[in-house]
């Protein structure tokens, strides 16, 4: 195929550009008015304190939903959430075929059943280092390492040239699961010729390189066979190599493993079915753990980072139902810090060492976990096999990709964009640069229900976890005379010696009936002037005594 005078190669980020997570990339060949997309990743981010109740956040698809019967493929490198997570929620919006490789597919399986969508998205099984011919697009896939089985990175082939899109990676010489990292097939890219590298940014301030899977092994082989009594360890669930190497230092040390957590379950047979996990003994169930001797169990548990729900929280928490922890157990975090879970996972290790369980972390114990994405010289070699035309970091937040774009400046790299979230990048012909800026945003799952990013129902949670609620209540008779209250409830409002909140109540109280009185008796005929006179007045008067704008709940009853 050959380009037109009218084709134009562009790529636009709607997600993980100027973020860490939510990654949603977009390639687009054609004339600008006749496009065909291919979309490569479409992942979650997840909730902190200024989203509560919302655990899960998606990217807003609402641009290229416009085009959706332009979108010829959906192509996903890995297994991470922050890469596949938002499939299952979003495909209906889109309703492209979906290709992925062996573990990746059996994950996206699950949850596209979840979601009661298995019989609808149509899934191909793309075999490692294999092509996918999507229109104008020819894809090939490309073994790297990371810290889940099987990433890619993708060659993508178009008439006016070819873009390598890393996803997440690093170079680990000894990843103890999957193949090391294919620098044949990037050199031989780059012997072809790169018009432009999509590159993972995440450690771009980070000196030297990651480190490898097998010295984590070691190290963990070691903690693990020298601690006494019941042993849990927290790691990522899709990180298989790292489970693995805890699996085999607990069978090293005599102890039989049980999994805690539904996605270390999950995980473990997506694992199973291409192979991996192999040879090891069958795992305990929770149920029966609980019954081993102190010395001869280790739980593997989710939780890593604090996450409420999770196994690990439970366990501190004192209400996971067949596990628990006290004095004389330890627990190993062989996992980092995500930045913006710094304070539930303090909590969560707070708990933990309340209940006299012994932590070993990567800050005290260097060598229990390695970082799965590049560090500075890790990219220079990328840049190195690659040698791409034009830059275009990604996966990172601004600091990262700005200071990746002046690392590719420094490696000689011709040009260096570093896109937002929405703005459309062209790749050529021609000189690189953006030319638009389109939609983007978030969606929040809230309950189970997609919904907007500023929608009502969480900037009023957002706007009552920091003001608090206040309802009042009255009682009308029908000739409209006050029978029963003002009453006042307050949820989260503060009361001292000096001035108790039930006195502050009585005074909130006592402002409402005054506007109340001034109403004349017509008005109070009108439920909704009643409602609005109470509210007022109460609002004024909370600002007053605490410098607060308390969500206000008026009830007027007739009797």
């Amino acid at each position: 195929m050959k380009a037109s005078p009218q084709d134009e190669l562009v790529f636009l980020p709607l997600g993980g550009s100027n973020e860490i997570g939510m990654n949603f990339n977009l390639y687009g060949f054609g004339p600008p008015h006749a496009r065909k997309w291919i979309v490569v990743d479409l992942g979650v981010t997840f909730g902190d304190q200024t989203t509560p109740g919302v655990e899960i956040i998606l990217p807003d698809p609402t641009y290229i939903e416009e085009y959706a019967k332009d979108i010829i493929g959906i192509v996903l490198t890995h297994a991470h959430e922050d890469h596949i997570g938002a499939v299952a929620w979003l495909w209906p919006r889109l309703k492209a075929p979906l290709y992925a490789t062996p573990f990746t597919a059996f994950l996206l399986r699950e949850k596209l059943r979840e979601k009661g969508l298995l019989g609808d998205a149509p899934i191909t099984e793309v075999p490692l280092s294999g092509t996918i011919k999507l229109g104008p697009f020819e894809l090939t896939l490309i073994t790297l390492t990371h810290s889940i089985p099987e990433p890619n990175g993708v060659a993508i082939r178009t008439p006016l040239g070819t873009i390598l899109h890393t996803g997440d990676w690093k170079i680990d010489p000894d990843p103890l699961t999957g193949a090391v990292t294919d620098v044949a097939a990037i050199r031989a890219l780059g012997d072809e010729g790169v018009l432009a590298m999509v590159c993972d940014s995440t450690n771009v301030f980070v000196d030297g390189e990651a480190g490898s899977e097998a010295e984590v092994r070691e190290t963990l082989n070691a903690l693990i066979g020298s601690l006494k009594g019941r042993v849990a360890t927290a790691c990522f669930a899709s990180n298989v190599a790292r489970m693995d190497t805890i699996i085999r230092a607990a069978e090293a040390a005599g102890r039989r493993v049980c999994l805690v957590g539904r996605s270390m379950i999950r995980m473990s047979q997506a694992a199973r079915s291409v192979g991996l996990l192999a040879d090891i003994a069958p795992f305990v169930p929770d149920n029966e753990a609980r019954h081993f001797p102190a010395d001869k169990i280790l739980y593997l548990c989710t939780g890593s980072q604090g996450e409420p729900r999770a196994a690990l929280s439970r366990i501190a928490e004192g209400n996971h139902p067949h596990v628990s922890l006290g004095s004389g157990d330890a627990c190993v975090f062989s996992s980092r810090i995500i930045p913006g879970n710094e304070i539930p996972i303090r909590n969560l290790q707070n708990k933990l060492a309340d209940r006299g369980v012994r932590l070993y972390t990567e800050r005290d114990h260097p060598g229990i976990h390695v970082s799965g994405h590049p560090c500075r010289d890790e990219l220079k070699r990328m840049y190195q096999w690659a040698r791409p035309h034009i830059s275009v970091p990604t996966h990172g937040e601004r600091r990262h990709l700005l200071e990746h774009a002046a690392l590719a400046k420094d490696l000689q790299i011709p040009h260096a964009i570093a896109p937002r979230n929405g703005e459309m990048v062209r790749l050529a012909p021609g000189a690189p640069g953006i030319i638009d800026e389109v939609p983007s945003g978030r969606l929040y799952v809230d309950a189970g229900v997609v919904t907007a990013e500023n929608g009502d129902a969480l900037r009023e949670r957002r706007h009552a976890s920091f003001n608090g609620v206040l309802t009042i209540s009255v009682a009308l008779d029908g000739r409209n005379r006050i029978v029963s209250g003002p009453q006042l409830k307050a949820v989260g409002m503060p009361g001292d010696g000096d001035y108790p909140l039930d006195e502050a109540l009585i005074d909130l109280a006592n402002e409402a009936r005054e506007s109340l009185q001034r109403l004349s008796g017509d008005d109070r005929d009108d439920d909704h002037l009643v409602e609005s006179a109470l509210t007022r007045a109460t609002k004024k008067a909370a600002f007053r005594i605490w410098k607060r704008r308390p969500v206000v709940e008026a009830i007027v009853l007739r009797l």
